[in-house]
């Protein structure tokens, strides 16, 4: 077969629709996700099952992963009010960074579905518009429960005038946020698969490589910028 042609059939938006309620859904994501769960959740159990005060074996690993979240949380947020926001930080930290690794590490590709392919969540836009969108209702929340409605003095500071543009920030930061995880997720699996198709063997292995790295920054950029808006809402502005 043409390497060529099969370049060429490398898509992008074939989705293996579920009926829900009326409702057509994209069944592969959700195949996925409840993969991406079900990881999180066996991980969980195995380092929390037996909590001691000494901790060795895998309790190490969760709570040096939540000792990680916490500093994050605590480096975006500021000491008085991170601590509240470290489950909220760590679900999406989580989620992000253990769907990323499995679009990268697990052969999705070899399970075939009836239209199109099994892929990280992450390599949905609408999977990283929700996790925008649940950031950007976080800062809302965050500010309006700690300020009232004096929260939204912030879009005419330091002047009237910025009101426009203060606006177009907060709706522009869940665009940024779902399509910069999206694009960076989607462009290197697509990357993977045309050198795949064209040299099998041994070229893709450093760009898969590549791509486990960048899969784990992305979670962590996304996770930081979520945040650092969250601390900036918290924010008192004079």
């Amino acid at each position: 077969m043409n390497p060529l042609l099969e370049i060429a059939e490398v898509s992008v938006g074939q989705h293996f629709y579920w009926e829900l309620g009326g409702y057509e859904v994209h069944g592969q994501v959700l195949i996925t996700s409840w993969v991406v769960l079900a990881i999180i959740a066996v991980l969980s159990f195995l380092g929390n099952r037996e909590l001691k005060s000494t901790p060795d074996g895998f309790q190490n690993f969760t709570e040096l992963v939540t000792e990680f979240i916490r500093d994050l949380a605590k480096t975006q947020i500021g000491e008085e009010d991170y601590l509240k926001w470290v489950p909220f930080l760590g679900t999406i930290f989580l989620f992000i960074f253990v769907s990323n690794w499995s679009g990268a590490l697990l052969p999705y590709r070899l399970i075939e579905i009836p239209n199109g392919e099994l892929a990280a969540p992450t390599n949905d836009i609408n999977t990283t518009v929700a996790l925008a969108l649940l950031t950007s209702i976080s800062y809302f929340y965050a500010g309006i429960s700690k300020k009232g409605l004096g929260y939204f003095n912030r879009y005419v500071e330091p002047a009237a005038f910025l009101l426009p543009i203060n606006v177009l920030e907060d709706f522009t930061k869940p665009l940024s946020l779902s399509f910069r995880l999206f694009g960076n997720i989607l462009a290197d699996e697509l990357v993977v698969g045309v050198l795949v198709a064209l040299v099998p063997l041994i070229i893709p292995i450093p760009i898969m490589l590549l791509g486990v790295f960048t899969s784990a920054i992305q979670a962590l950029v996304f996770a930081t910028l979520a945040g650092a808006y969250i601390g900036e809402a918290l924010a008192d502005h004079h």
